[in-house]
Order: structure tokens, then C-alpha cells, then sequence
């Protein structure tokens, strides 16, 4: 016990357990770069597999003192050069760090998104623990080499390495958190582990490089990372003062290639109702975005709505129906919808009438544009525009009417709903929920109901009737009650084959009262 009385001992001590923590920064920086290749459940635990392989590794090697000093002893020569056991460990040692820094880095750098339709894969959890094992491997005999050239008691070296280890563990998950949540802190550390490769390279070689010069570069280094850091966080504040709307629409512009008009002015603070987007607005941004992924069928006019003219009716029947319909664009059709004769302005084709001009003979003059019910809403815009504000007719792939496309129907699937004077509105709010026709839009139910989960792109349907229909495989009862997506679907009136009606409500949330 007389030597814990000395004070070289406790010198000694503290001197190596500040640089064993030194010297094991670097294994867990890179133990931290590892890990997070596994799934987050099984980060922890390899962490502390390989930080305690670590401390066996380096008790152990200190329990062979003995045999670690006779590892300076030169086991063979090429030209001219001797190598020791050590020797080869550490250019063993270099070649891996080299190898999987400069292949970290090339991931790092290259950044490639990964496209798969499953999940993430993550790595082995045994291949990430034996790549940790090799590291361990090597920074411990760096450690342990240290630990032995410094002080002459094998227990104070084992309590050193012990102390270290323990304090890296607890810092560990705080310093893995904060290397892998910043992209430049991993590319600065594969850097390190590049510097620390090319000197263990040396030293296998015989050339000494001081463990001055290398800390001193990556203490700099770690400095001007902090100033980035520093600046970086102080720029996310000063925007987070800016108000949402502006910040967006800045982004947006950016995105299109345009530039600031004015310079930026002082952030000054914004009431909570400055900072978010208006209901309305909330509205036609998604409605714009969602556009190019909407196909005809969730935007037209479907076929059983549509008003047309039959060119075989009577002069005085036609006259009835244009003055009693409220649109100013008419299909002629012969005897059937199918059989297309061409589209007309309600006015035009009233004073045709009133000169007595043949209905098909004026409405042939202007042939409708027929567009497939395959083409996205977003490429029907050409179209439209070529129509020079008239309707465009969809068709399937035998030439049936499946419906028609106006350009205030995509405005109605931007901005919302624009109901006729013979039209009563899709959804209409009631308490506690809503009453919705069977033909509404699942792309206007989700923007209404704020939900994500209506619309499949692999399904066909486009309509709340077709998710009823496609989810009981049968035309529902009326009072029949389906429950999906986190809703209550009734059923409330039923046409021959079609859902008229349904009363939709939201199911309470199971997890609300555990987030809460």
C-alpha cells in the first residue's frame, strides 16, 4: 500500500488516463461511424460490445507485458529494413484504416441516393462488431504501447486503461448522437482516421512521426469545425425568425431559378399568425404539388354527370335544355354520348337554332379534342390550352366516354370546389364530421380531412364510392358502416349501382392519449 502514498503514482495515473482518453478518441469516432449502419435498436449495443472488447483487448494485453516488450525485436528483413512484430501490426493496423476511411469517405462524398421499394438495409450486427474487433485491435495497441513506455506498475496501467474506458462509454452515445447527425463532422473525422492510417504506416516503416504534430492538426481542425458549427447554428436562427411564408416562397423561387429582387432586411419578430399558411393557401400549395401524380379519372367530369346535346331531338327539346342548364359548353352527340359530333357554345348554338341551322351540321364545325383516360392531369394542360377554353373528352381504350375535362375543372382540383347553380357542393361540413357523395375526389377528401392515406397510386379507383366499393367487394347497404384509414364510412343512399351518399366520421386516435 506504500506506493499509493506516492505522489508520481497518482501523477502518473492522471497523465495516462488523460491520454488513454486521447488515444481512444479516434476508435470512438469510428465506432460511431460504424454503428450507424445498424438499425437504431441495435446502435447501443454495439457500442458497448465494442468499446468493451476494447477494455478486454487492452487488459489483456497488458497482462502479456512481457510479451509486448519483445515485440521491437526484428522477426524478418526486405531490403534493408527490419521488421518487429509491432511493426507488422501497425502497417496491418494503417492499411485497414486506410482502406475503410478512404471507402467511407467515397460513400460519404459520392452521396447517391439508394432507390429500393422495401426498407432501408442496414448492415450485419456480427460484420460491424468483427470490423470493430480489427480497430480495437489496433488503437489498443497503440494505447498499451503508450501505457507501457509511461509507467512502470502493471496495476496503475490497468486502472488507467479501466478509468478511460469508462469515461469514453459514457460520452460515447452523446458523441456518436453528435457525429452522425452532422455530415461535416463524419467527413472531418474519416479524415483523421486517413492521417492516423498514413502515421501508423510510418511508424511501421521506422519513421517516427511526434504525436504533437498530429494532434495539434486535429485539434485546428476540430477549432475551425467548431467556428462552422457556431455559424451554421446562428444562421438557423436568424431564419427560424423569418416567417414561413416567406422562407417557402423564397425556397420555391430559388428552386425555379430566380433570385432576391431586395436585400435581406433585419429579421423582426412575427406574430404566430404571420408564421403559418393560411387554410386556403394550405390548400391550393398541395393541390399544386399533387397535380402532376392525379390522374384524369380523379379530376373530370365522370360520364354519368355529364350534360350533352342529342342531335336527334327536337328543335324545341334542345332550346329547353340549353336555357334550363346552367353550362356554357355542350356536347352534340347522335342519338348516344359515345357517338361525338362535335362541342358547342350554349349562345352560338341557340342563335343557330333561332336561324334555323341543323344542330349536327353546326356542331361538326368545331370536332371535340379526345384525349386517352391513361394521360396525367399534368400533360392534359398542352391540351387545354390548345382547346382555346373549350371541353376535351375522355375516352377509354375501345373510344367509350368516360367523361370530359374543362380548365375550371383543374382549377377546381388546385383550388377547391366551384359548385354550379344545379350543383350542390361534394362535402359539406356537418358537427363531428362530414356528408360527402359517393363521386367525390380521394385527392379533395384528403386536403380536407388532412389525411395521407385515401389515395393508392397502384389502385384504379379515383372516387370515395370506388374505395367503399374496392373495400366490401359489393354494393354496400344503406346504414352499412365501413371503418378505414382512421374513418367511418355510412353509407346514406344508395342509387341501383352507385353509393349517392356517405356520412364520414373521424375514429378517435388509439396513441393519442399515450403521445400526449
Amino acid at each position: 500500500m506504500e506506493f499509493l502514498l506516492d505522489p508520481s503514482i497518482w501523477a502518473g495515473l492522471l497523465t495516462l488516463v488523460v491520454l488513454e482518453i486521447v488515444l481512444g478518441i479516434d476508435n470512438l469516432v469510428f465506432i460511431a461511424i460504424l454503428a450507424d449502419k445498424l438499425p437504431p435498436k441495435q446502435r447501443d449495443k454495439a457500442r458497448v460490445i465494442g468499446l468493451s472488447l476494447a477494455l478486454l483487448m487492452r487488459l489483456g494485453l497488458l497482462s502479456l507485458i512481457s510479451w509486448m516488450v519483445k515485440l521491437t525485436n526484428p522477426l524478418i528483413t526486405i531490403a534493408g529494413y527490419g521488421f518487429s512484430a509491432r511493426d507488422m501490426i501497425l502497417l496491418a493496423g494503417g492499411l485497414f484504416l486506410l482502406f475503410k476511411a478512404t471507402t467511407e469517405l467515397h460513400e460519404r462524398l459520392e452521396n447517391r441516393p439508394h432507390e429500393h421499394n422495401g426498407p432501408k438495409v442496414h448492415a450485419s450486427f456480427w460484420a460491424v462488431v468483427a470490423q470493430m474487433v480489427v480497430l480495437d485491435a489496433v488503437f489498443s495497441l497503440d494505447a498499451v504501447i503508450t501505457a507501457v513506455g509511461m509507467v512502470n506498475h502493471i496495476g496503475v496501467m490497468m486502472t488507467a486503461v479501466v478509468i478511460a474506458m469508462v469515461v469514453m462509454l459514457l460520452a460515447s452515445k452523446p458523441l456518436m448522437n453528435f457525429v452522425n447527425a452532422h455530415p461535416t463532422v463524419v467527413v472531418l473525422c474519416l479524415s483523421f482516421l486517413l492521417m492516423i492510417g498514413l502515421s501508423l504506416m510510418a511508424e511501421g516503416f521506422g519513421f517516427h512521426i511526434p504525436k504533437g504534430y498530429l494532434y495539434a492538426a486535429i485539434g485546428f481542425s476540430i477549432l475551425i469545425e467548431l467556428f462552422n458549427q457556431i455559424a451554421r447554428r446562428n444562421f438557423i436562427k436568424h431564419q427560424s425568425r423569418r416567417p414561413m411564408r416567406e422562407r417557402t416562397a423564397e425556397a420555391i423561387l430559388r428552386l425555379m431559378g430566380a433570385r432576391k429582387a431586395t436585400d435581406d432586411e433585419e429579421a423582426k419578430p412575427v406574430s404566430p399568425a404571420m408564421e403559418t399558411f393560411a387554410e386556403e393557401e394550405r390548400y391550393m400549395i398541395s393541390g399544386v404539388l399533387t397535380l402532376a401524380s392525379r390522374s384524369l379519372r380523379s379530376v373530370m367530369t365522370p360520364r354519368t354527370e355529364i350534360s350533352w346535346v342529342d342531335s336527334e331531338r327536337s328543335i324545341d327539346d334542345i332550346r329547353v335544355q340549353l336555357l334550363d342548364t346552367p353550362h356554357s359548353l355542350f356536347p352534340v352527340c347522335r342519338g348516344s354520348l359515345d357517338e361525338l359530333v362535335g362541342v358547342v357554345r350554349a349562345k352560338e348554338l341557340l342563335v343557330a337554332l333561332d336561324k334555323g341551322v341543323d344542330v349536327e351540321s353546326f356542331a361538326a364545325a368545331t370536332p371535340p379534342l379526345v384525349v386517352p383516360d391513361t394521360l396525367d392531369a399534368i400533360n392534359l394542360l398542352p391540351v387545354l390550352r390548345r382547346a382555346k377554353g373549350s371541353l376535351v373528352v375522355v375516352t377509354n381504350e375501345f373510344g367509350v366516354v368516360q367523361g370530359l375535362v374543362t380548365p375550371l375543372d383543374i382549377l377546381e382540383a388546385i383550388a377547391g370546389e366551384f359548385p354550379d347553380e344545379d350543383e350542390t357542393p361534394d362535402i359539406v361540413v356537418e358537427e363531428g364530421g362530414w356528408l360527402v357523395k359517393g363521386g367525390t375526389d380521394l385527392h379533395t377528401l384528403q386536403q380536407v380531412f388532412d389525411s395521407h392515406e385515401l389515395v393508392d397510386p397502384k389502385e384504379e379507383y379515383a372516387s370515395l364510392a370506388g374505395l367503399l366499393l374496392a373495400h366490401s367487394n359489393e354494393i354496400p347497404k344503406v346504414g352499412e358502416v365501413i371503418e378505414l384509414h382512421h374513418f367511418r364510412f355510412e353509407v346514406m343512399a344508395v342509387s341501383e349501382y352507385r353509393i349517392e351518399l356517405v356520412r364520414v366520421t373521424r375514429l378517435a386516435d388509439p396513441y393519442a392519449d399515450e403521445e400526449e
